[in-house]
């Protein structure tokens, strides 16, 4: 088993906290509200985050060299999906979980 360091623990931890919050909130919170909340382009937006989330952290826990590809992608979707629940609103948690999450891939992708 490859060994994990403290900076790719902390950016899987993010990724799967921006999965998890990213699809909750679209399938509780904005499938409720409808309107701008299930306008396709948003919700295509929160589904292909919680995706590319996913998919981060599972490159990373496999201990892929593909990881750093990867995690800039998902560091340009979770910016442009919290961006987007900003202007949406009432989704201050995603827009959180989506910011830690850029952050965290941007640093892996450098």
């Amino acid at each position: 088993m490859h060994h994990i360091s403290t900076e790719i623990k902390a950016c899987i931890d993010n990724c799967l906290a921006c999965y998890s919050e990213c699809l909750s909130m679209a399938m509780g919170h904005c499938l409720e509200l409808g309107g701008e909340h299930t306008k396709p382009p948003h919700f295509k937006l929160m589904m292909a985050c919680a995706e590319i989330c996913r998919t981060s952290a599972h490159f990373m826990l496999i201990g892929s060299e593909h990881h750093k590809h990867v995690c800039g992608e998902c560091a340009e979707i979770c910016g442009q999906c919290a961006e987007d629940c900003e202007r949406v609103g009432d989704m201050q948690s995603c827009v959180d979980a989506c910011r830690r999450c850029a952050d965290s891939c941007r640093k892996m992708a450098a």
